[in-house]
């Protein structure tokens, strides 16, 4: 999973996932214009194992936090290059001039910051891409190929929906909560390599939880953090156990 090398920023193009838009409007007589990207709602789930007391996130290296990490630790912003045809030979990355000398044996700048700055820890989640599918039947897709247990759409618990990035994207995730026992588990998870995923199944103790969630060390998502104390508030009594806030 932290193997990242051959980093080349270029501009986005075209895209499955995102497009970009600006759109003009006047808001009380006053002309105003905002920049912004259309997107796929999400679905989330927080999965607690009643065998084991303990929740089971996925922890997964994410682009987006890395080159936000790499460009915090730069002196100056990361340059785009201009997109190869596909005859053309690879390009190399696009180095600054003033990190060459800092380069290492593996052709990587001495600035680059380590994988491990990229890796989160998250809720079992995925894309709302399927119209034929209800957000429970797509919950239950997840849950199995990223974590690895079988369980029916009846055991999908609705917690809330909110809107994510509301400044940029404004998608909609609707969060789900799900028992599972080691009864549910069919497999080893880790998702679909096929599409380019790679997914660390993470057992973290009930009595821990609110530790990790507070714990600004650990990276994590903010549905993590809330997810955690909603199960503190609403589920916790019925299992006698202290989640140690």
């Amino acid at each position: 999973m932290e193997q990242i090398n051959n980093i080349q920023v270029v501009p986005c193009t075209s895209s499955n996932y995102l497009r970009p838009f600006r759109v003009h409007y006047n808001q009380n007589g006053t002309k105003k214009s905002w920049d912004f990207m259309q997107t796929h709602d999400s679905v989330s789930v927080l999965i607690f194992n009643t065998t084991s007391h303990c929740f089971i996130l996925v922890k997964q290296f994410r682009p987006a936090v890395y080159m936000s990490e790499w460009e915090r630790s730069k002196p100056k912003p990361l340059q785009p290059v201009e997109e190869e045809s596909a005859e053309a030979a690879p390009a190399e990355p696009k180095v600054p001039e003033e990190d060459k000398a800092g380069e290492t044996s593996e052709g990587t700048s001495s600035h680059q910051p380590p994988a491990s700055a990229g890796v989160t820890y998250e809720l079992c989640a995925g894309l709302v891409d399927k119209p034929n599918l209800s957000l429970e039947e797509i919950a239950r897709q997840e849950v199995l190929e990223e974590c690895g247990y079988d369980i029916p759409v009846t055991k999908l618990r609705k917690i809330t929906s909110y809107r994510s990035g509301v400044g940029v994207t404004g998608s909609k995730q609707t969060m789900f909560y799900a028992e599972v026992s080691d009864e549910n588990r069919v497999g080893e998870g880790g998702g679909k390599p096929q599409e380019g995923e790679l997914i660390e199944v993470v057992k973290v103790p009930l009595h821990e939880a609110m530790t990790f969630a507070f714990d600004e060390s650990i990276p994590k998502t903010m549905g993590v953090i809330f997810s955690f104390i909603w199960f503190h508030s609403n589920m916790s009594p019925k299992y006698k156990i202290s989640t140690n806030v």
